[in-house]
């Protein structure tokens, strides 16, 4: 029976008759649907390898249509500290639907990395809560087709570093504005979130200064 060895996240669990699940998983190379049988019995192997929130290493039979059958889930990382806190427990939900809506229609393997990496930057709870979402709903946004322009204006110009602008919603991008609130140290930040990991954006000195303009900006770009 041809197999598949796969990393994967857990992004939906439907049950399915007295004791099996039928399972959403998102790997690096795409979206599987997968049924886990018997995981709902009490001394089922495959159990403590679903877990939400989690990194598995999982393999996968061949099943019946496009349907897979899990053969073994070993649970690699569980990102445990999400669940201590309320409001990145449910940022973290919000994230596992927007990514498996999203997933559904453009199934790109990068959706795997930005999750993995959310997981990642709410489970570290010295990194802002805000600055995980402005990273989250940047990436998100352009595998959505929605990239935010970072090097130019809506007129085509380039981006000015002496220069302030506002975010217009209708046009999706930068207006240069005298009055402007989004300065050349916004537009940095951004740009490091959209090229960089979180970690390396916690590194930036005055970043509370920067974090609520950005984190409204994407919110704002991603129509969330």
């Amino acid at each position: 029976m041809k197999t598949e060895h796969t990393r994967a996240i857990i992004l939906r669990r439907t049950n399915y008759g007295e004791a099996d699940r039928v399972l959403r998983l998102l790997t690096p190379e795409g979206q599987r649907s997968v049924m886990a049988r018997g995981v709902r019995r009490e001394k089922s192997k495959l159990a403590g390898g679903i877990e939400l929130f989690a990194i598995s290493d999982v393999v996968i039979g061949q099943g019946r249509g496009d349907l897979g059958v899990l053969t073994s889930a070993q649970l690699v990382h569980f990102y445990r500290h999400i669940l201590e806190d309320y409001d990145r427990l449910q940022f973290g939900y919000e994230a596992i639907n927007l990514v498996s809506k999203a997933s559904d229609m453009i199934d790109e393997p990068e959706w795997y990395g930005v999750l993995s990496e959310v997981y990642m930057g709410l489970d570290v709870l010295s990194i802002p809560l805000q600055l995980v979402q402005a990273w989250f709903y940047l990436h998100y946004a352009e595998l959505t087709g929605y990239e935010l322009g970072l090097t130019t204006d809506i007129l085509g110009n380039r981006l000015e570093a002496d220069r302030t602008y506002m975010y217009d919603p209708n046009e999706r991008g930068f207006r240069p504005a005298e009055q402007g609130d989004v300065t050349a140290d916004h537009i940095k930040l951004l740009r490091i979130l959209m090229q960089r990991p979180i970690q390396t954006a916690t590194q930036i000195n005055g970043i509370d200064q920067l974090l609520s303009d950005c984190w409204l900006i994407t919110r704002q770009h991603a129509s969330i």
